[in-house]
Protein backbone atom coordinates (compact mmCIF):
# COMPACT_ATOMS: atom_id res chain seq x y z
CA UNK A 1 0.00 0.00 0.00
CA UNK A 2 1.04 3.24 -0.87
CA UNK A 3 2.65 5.23 2.11
CA UNK A 4 -0.12 8.79 1.35
CA UNK A 5 -2.90 6.15 1.16
CA UNK A 6 -2.38 4.58 4.54
CA UNK A 7 -1.70 7.95 6.06
CA UNK A 8 -4.68 8.90 5.28
CA UNK A 9 -6.97 5.91 6.22
CA UNK A 10 -4.68 6.37 9.52
CA UNK A 11 -5.79 10.24 9.78
CA UNK A 12 -9.30 9.68 9.02
CA UNK A 13 -9.32 6.64 11.74
CA UNK A 14 -7.77 9.16 14.50
CA UNK A 15 -10.05 12.13 13.76
CA UNK A 16 -12.93 10.30 13.80
CA UNK A 17 -12.02 8.87 17.41
CA UNK A 18 -10.94 12.28 18.38
CA UNK A 19 -14.45 13.83 17.98
CA UNK A 20 -15.97 11.00 19.60
CA UNK A 21 -14.04 11.03 22.67
CA UNK A 22 -14.02 14.71 22.84
CA UNK A 23 -18.09 14.79 22.37
CA UNK A 24 -17.90 12.38 25.22
CA UNK A 25 -15.45 14.64 27.75
CA UNK A 26 -17.26 17.98 26.58
CA UNK A 27 -20.52 16.01 27.77
CA UNK A 28 -19.64 14.70 30.87
CA UNK A 29 -17.85 18.45 31.83
CA UNK A 30 -21.34 19.85 31.15
CA UNK A 31 -23.08 17.65 33.06
CA UNK A 32 -20.99 18.22 36.06
CA UNK A 33 -21.08 21.96 35.27
CA UNK A 34 -24.87 21.92 36.27
CA UNK A 35 -23.97 20.00 39.96
CA UNK A 36 -24.02 22.98 43.13
CA UNK A 37 -20.61 24.01 43.13
CA UNK A 38 -18.58 27.13 43.89
CA UNK A 39 -17.07 29.43 40.72
CA UNK A 40 -13.75 28.17 41.66
CA UNK A 41 -15.05 23.99 40.85
CA UNK A 42 -16.85 24.99 38.25
CA UNK A 43 -13.85 26.51 36.10
CA UNK A 44 -11.69 24.00 36.99
CA UNK A 45 -13.98 21.83 35.68
CA UNK A 46 -13.48 23.77 32.31
CA UNK A 47 -9.99 23.93 32.85
CA UNK A 48 -9.25 20.61 33.42
CA UNK A 49 -10.85 20.01 29.64
CA UNK A 50 -8.85 22.37 28.20
CA UNK A 51 -6.10 20.48 29.77
CA UNK A 52 -6.72 16.96 28.46
CA UNK A 53 -6.37 18.09 24.79
CA UNK A 54 -3.16 20.69 26.14
CA UNK A 55 -5.15 23.93 24.91
CA UNK A 56 -5.03 26.12 27.51
CA UNK A 57 -2.68 28.38 26.25
CA UNK A 58 -4.58 28.69 22.47
CA UNK A 59 -7.75 28.95 24.35
CA UNK A 60 -6.38 32.07 26.58
CA UNK A 61 -4.97 33.43 23.22
CA UNK A 62 -8.48 34.11 22.17
CA UNK A 63 -11.15 34.44 25.10
CA UNK A 64 -11.02 36.39 28.10
CA UNK A 65 -12.76 34.42 30.29
CA UNK A 66 -12.70 30.83 30.92
CA UNK A 67 -16.01 29.51 31.17
CA UNK A 68 -18.14 26.94 30.50
CA UNK A 69 -19.60 28.91 27.24
CA UNK A 70 -16.38 30.02 25.61
CA UNK A 71 -14.99 26.94 26.16
CA UNK A 72 -17.93 24.87 24.74
CA UNK A 73 -17.83 27.47 21.63
CA UNK A 74 -14.03 26.78 21.32
CA UNK A 75 -14.32 22.60 21.64
CA UNK A 76 -17.68 22.59 19.40
CA UNK A 77 -17.17 24.32 16.80
CA UNK A 78 -14.04 26.66 16.51
CA UNK A 79 -12.38 26.29 13.03
CA UNK A 80 -9.01 27.76 14.45
CA UNK A 81 -8.76 25.05 17.21
CA UNK A 82 -7.41 21.32 15.11
CA UNK A 83 -8.89 19.74 18.14
CA UNK A 84 -12.58 20.52 18.11
CA UNK A 85 -15.36 18.70 16.90
CA UNK A 86 -16.10 20.59 13.95
CA UNK A 87 -12.49 20.62 12.64
CA UNK A 88 -11.72 16.78 13.75
CA UNK A 89 -14.86 15.49 11.54
CA UNK A 90 -14.10 17.82 8.70
CA UNK A 91 -10.30 16.31 8.84
CA UNK A 92 -11.72 13.01 8.61
CA UNK A 93 -14.33 13.47 5.62
CA UNK A 94 -11.34 15.24 3.68
CA UNK A 95 -8.78 12.23 4.64
CA UNK A 96 -11.50 9.68 3.62
CA UNK A 97 -12.19 11.92 0.36
CA UNK A 98 -8.28 11.67 -0.72
CA UNK A 99 -8.88 7.93 -0.48
CA UNK A 100 -11.96 7.35 -1.91
CA UNK A 101 -11.27 4.31 -4.23
CA UNK A 102 -9.95 2.48 -0.93
CA UNK A 103 -12.97 2.73 0.89
CA UNK A 104 -16.24 0.88 0.16
CA UNK A 105 -18.83 2.96 -0.76
CA UNK A 106 -20.91 2.25 2.73
CA UNK A 107 -18.25 4.24 4.68
CA UNK A 108 -17.65 7.18 2.20
CA UNK A 109 -20.85 8.11 1.97
CA UNK A 110 -21.13 7.71 6.42
CA UNK A 111 -18.28 10.02 6.16
CA UNK A 112 -19.95 12.76 3.96
CA UNK A 113 -23.10 12.59 5.39
CA UNK A 114 -22.09 13.31 8.44
CA UNK A 115 -19.34 15.97 7.26
CA UNK A 116 -22.79 17.82 4.81
CA UNK A 117 -25.16 17.19 8.12
CA UNK A 118 -22.28 19.42 10.63
CA UNK A 119 -22.60 21.83 7.88
CA UNK A 120 -26.52 22.42 8.44
CA UNK A 121 -26.67 22.34 12.14
CA UNK A 122 -26.74 24.92 14.61
CA UNK A 123 -23.43 24.15 16.83
CA UNK A 124 -23.49 27.06 18.68
CA UNK A 125 -27.25 27.60 19.07
CA UNK A 126 -28.74 24.12 19.99
CA UNK A 127 -28.43 21.89 22.94
CA UNK A 128 -25.11 20.45 23.29
CA UNK A 129 -26.09 17.64 25.21
CA UNK A 130 -28.02 16.35 21.74
CA UNK A 131 -25.35 17.61 19.50
CA UNK A 132 -22.63 15.48 21.41
CA UNK A 133 -25.21 12.35 21.24
CA UNK A 134 -25.88 13.10 17.42
CA UNK A 135 -21.57 13.26 17.07
CA UNK A 136 -21.17 9.47 19.07
CA UNK A 137 -24.21 8.14 16.62
CA UNK A 138 -22.01 9.18 13.69
CA UNK A 139 -18.69 7.79 14.74
CA UNK A 140 -20.32 4.59 16.00
CA UNK A 141 -21.96 4.68 12.85
CA UNK A 142 -18.63 5.08 10.80
CA UNK A 143 -16.88 2.48 12.95
CA UNK A 144 -19.66 0.05 12.48
CA UNK A 145 -19.93 0.39 8.71
CA UNK A 146 -15.96 0.49 8.33
CA UNK A 147 -15.71 -3.06 9.90
CA UNK A 148 -19.43 -4.53 8.58
CA UNK A 149 -17.63 -3.62 4.87
CA UNK A 150 -14.31 -3.33 4.42
CA UNK A 151 -12.23 -6.28 3.62
CA UNK A 152 -10.06 -7.33 6.32
CA UNK A 153 -6.49 -6.08 4.49
CA UNK A 154 -3.98 -3.45 5.02
CA UNK A 155 -6.64 -0.57 4.80
CA UNK A 156 -8.59 -1.82 7.67
CA UNK A 157 -4.82 -2.47 9.70
CA UNK A 158 -4.05 1.11 9.42
CA UNK A 159 -7.43 2.46 10.01
CA UNK A 160 -7.34 0.09 13.36
CA UNK A 161 -3.97 1.46 14.22
CA UNK A 162 -5.35 5.08 13.98
CA UNK A 163 -8.34 4.22 16.01
CA UNK A 164 -6.68 2.47 18.70
CA UNK A 165 -3.56 4.71 19.23
CA UNK A 166 -5.85 7.67 19.04
CA UNK A 167 -8.10 6.12 21.47
CA UNK A 168 -5.42 5.26 23.97
CA UNK A 169 -4.02 9.01 24.18
CA UNK A 170 -7.11 9.89 24.88
CA UNK A 171 -7.97 7.22 27.81
CA UNK A 172 -4.73 8.60 29.56
CA UNK A 173 -5.50 11.91 29.69
CA UNK A 174 -8.49 11.83 30.51
CA UNK A 175 -7.23 9.48 33.57
CA UNK A 176 -4.63 11.95 34.47
CA UNK A 177 -5.86 15.13 34.30
CA UNK A 178 -9.39 13.83 36.32
CA UNK A 179 -7.22 11.51 38.49
CA UNK A 180 -5.23 14.69 40.20
CA UNK A 181 -8.59 17.02 39.90
CA UNK A 182 -9.84 14.45 42.59
CA UNK A 183 -7.10 14.49 44.61
CA UNK A 184 -7.57 17.78 44.56
CA UNK A 185 -10.67 17.92 45.75
CA UNK A 186 -10.58 15.18 48.58
CA UNK A 187 -7.89 17.44 49.62
CA UNK A 188 -10.27 20.30 50.15
CA UNK A 189 -12.91 17.78 52.65
CA UNK A 190 -15.34 17.17 49.46
CA UNK A 191 -18.76 15.25 50.42
CA UNK A 192 -18.24 11.83 49.24
CA UNK A 193 -21.53 12.05 47.52
CA UNK A 194 -19.98 14.45 45.24
CA UNK A 195 -16.97 12.32 44.96
CA UNK A 196 -19.45 9.19 43.99
CA UNK A 197 -20.61 11.98 41.25
CA UNK A 198 -17.57 13.15 40.49
CA UNK A 199 -15.70 9.27 39.61
CA UNK A 200 -19.09 8.28 37.83
CA UNK A 201 -18.68 11.14 35.49
CA UNK A 202 -14.74 10.18 34.75
CA UNK A 203 -16.14 6.87 33.51
CA UNK A 204 -18.71 7.60 31.91
CA UNK A 205 -16.49 10.12 29.82
CA UNK A 206 -15.11 6.50 28.60
CA UNK A 207 -18.71 4.86 28.42
CA UNK A 208 -17.15 2.37 31.49
CA UNK A 209 -20.07 3.32 34.30
CA UNK A 210 -22.04 0.22 33.77
CA UNK A 211 -18.70 -2.12 32.95
CA UNK A 212 -17.46 -1.05 36.32
CA UNK A 213 -20.69 -2.37 38.20
CA UNK A 214 -20.41 -5.19 35.89
CA UNK A 215 -16.95 -6.18 36.86
CA UNK A 216 -16.39 -4.75 40.52
CA UNK A 217 -20.28 -4.58 42.08
CA UNK A 218 -19.17 -2.38 44.59
CA UNK A 219 -18.59 1.36 45.60
CA UNK A 220 -16.21 3.39 43.11
CA UNK A 221 -12.63 4.10 44.20
CA UNK A 222 -10.07 5.48 42.50
CA UNK A 223 -7.90 2.52 42.58
CA UNK A 224 -10.11 0.52 40.68
CA UNK A 225 -11.21 3.17 38.20
CA UNK A 226 -7.35 3.55 37.22
CA UNK A 227 -7.01 -0.12 37.27
CA UNK A 228 -10.01 -0.75 34.92
CA UNK A 229 -8.73 2.13 32.54
CA UNK A 230 -5.10 0.43 32.20
CA UNK A 231 -4.90 -2.78 33.29
CA UNK A 232 -8.46 -4.70 31.92
CA UNK A 233 -7.94 -6.07 29.11
CA UNK A 234 -11.61 -6.36 28.78
CA UNK A 235 -12.45 -3.06 28.58
CA UNK A 236 -12.53 -1.80 25.04
CA UNK A 237 -11.14 1.62 26.32
CA UNK A 238 -8.66 0.59 28.79
CA UNK A 239 -4.91 0.93 27.89
CA UNK A 240 -3.92 -2.36 27.62
CA UNK A 241 -6.92 -3.00 25.28
CA UNK A 242 -5.68 -0.46 23.34
CA UNK A 243 -1.74 -2.05 22.98
CA UNK A 244 -2.70 -5.38 22.40
CA UNK A 245 -4.76 -4.38 19.67
CA UNK A 246 -1.86 -1.74 18.26
CA UNK A 247 0.54 -4.45 18.58
CA UNK A 248 -1.01 -7.30 16.35
CA UNK A 249 -1.88 -4.29 14.02
CA UNK A 250 1.47 -3.46 13.49
CA UNK A 251 2.71 -7.05 13.20
CA UNK A 252 0.46 -7.77 10.46
CA UNK A 253 1.81 -4.81 8.35
CA UNK A 254 5.40 -5.14 9.86
CA UNK A 255 8.61 -4.07 7.38
CA UNK A 256 12.30 -4.09 7.39
CA UNK A 257 12.35 -0.75 9.10
CA UNK A 258 9.75 -1.10 12.14
CA UNK A 259 11.28 -3.03 14.79
CA UNK A 260 12.06 -0.29 16.51
CA UNK A 261 8.48 0.50 16.80
CA UNK A 262 7.28 -2.94 17.11
CA UNK A 263 9.17 -3.46 19.92
CA UNK A 264 7.93 -0.12 21.82
CA UNK A 265 4.47 -1.02 21.20
CA UNK A 266 5.45 -4.33 22.60
CA UNK A 267 7.05 -2.84 25.58
CA UNK A 268 3.99 -0.65 26.31
CA UNK A 269 1.83 -3.63 26.13
CA UNK A 270 3.81 -5.59 28.59
CA UNK A 271 4.35 -3.01 30.95
CA UNK A 272 1.02 -3.04 31.12
CA UNK A 273 -0.01 -6.48 30.84
CA UNK A 274 1.93 -7.19 33.71
CA UNK A 275 1.47 -4.49 36.13
CA UNK A 276 -0.85 -4.19 39.31
CA UNK A 277 -2.39 -1.08 40.18
CA UNK A 278 -0.93 -1.14 43.70
CA UNK A 279 2.25 -1.08 42.33
CA UNK A 280 1.50 1.66 39.96
CA UNK A 281 -0.26 3.89 42.81
CA UNK A 282 2.68 3.26 45.01
CA UNK A 283 4.97 4.26 42.29
CA UNK A 284 2.72 7.03 41.08
CA UNK A 285 0.16 7.27 38.90
CA UNK A 286 1.12 10.87 37.70
CA UNK A 287 4.53 9.31 36.70
CA UNK A 288 3.20 6.13 34.87
CA UNK A 289 0.72 7.82 32.66
CA UNK A 290 3.02 10.71 31.90
CA UNK A 291 5.11 7.95 30.53
CA UNK A 292 2.87 6.07 28.76
CA UNK A 293 1.78 9.84 26.88
CA UNK A 294 5.42 10.08 26.10
CA UNK A 295 5.48 6.85 24.61
CA UNK A 296 2.16 6.97 22.78
CA UNK A 297 3.83 10.06 20.80
CA UNK A 298 7.12 8.15 20.01
CA UNK A 299 4.87 5.57 19.28
CA UNK A 300 2.96 7.69 16.66
CA UNK A 301 5.79 9.17 15.30
CA UNK A 302 7.44 5.87 14.98
CA UNK A 303 4.36 4.77 12.99
CA UNK A 304 4.49 7.97 10.29
CA UNK A 305 8.03 7.03 9.75
CA UNK A 306 7.99 3.49 9.08
CA UNK A 307 4.59 3.42 7.35
CA UNK A 308 3.37 6.99 6.51
CA UNK A 309 4.17 10.51 5.72
CA UNK A 310 6.76 11.28 7.95
CA UNK A 311 5.21 14.13 10.49
CA UNK A 312 6.95 17.52 9.87
CA UNK A 313 9.68 17.97 12.03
Amino acid sequence: MLSRTADHLYWMARYTERAENTARMLDVALQTAMLPQSQFDAEQTWRAMLGISELQEAFDAKYDVLDGKNVLAFMLGDAANPSSIVSCLTAARENARAVRGVLTTEVWETQNATWLELRERAVHDGDPGEFFEWVKHRCHLSRGVTLGTMLADEAMVFIRLGTFLERADSTARILDVKYHGAQDRSSRDVLTQREFYYWAALLRSVAGFEIYRKVYRDSITPARVAELLMLRADMPRSLLACMEQVVDDLRAVRNGASFETERLAGKMRADLQFARIDDILETGLERTLSKFMENIYRLGNGISRDFLVPLAS
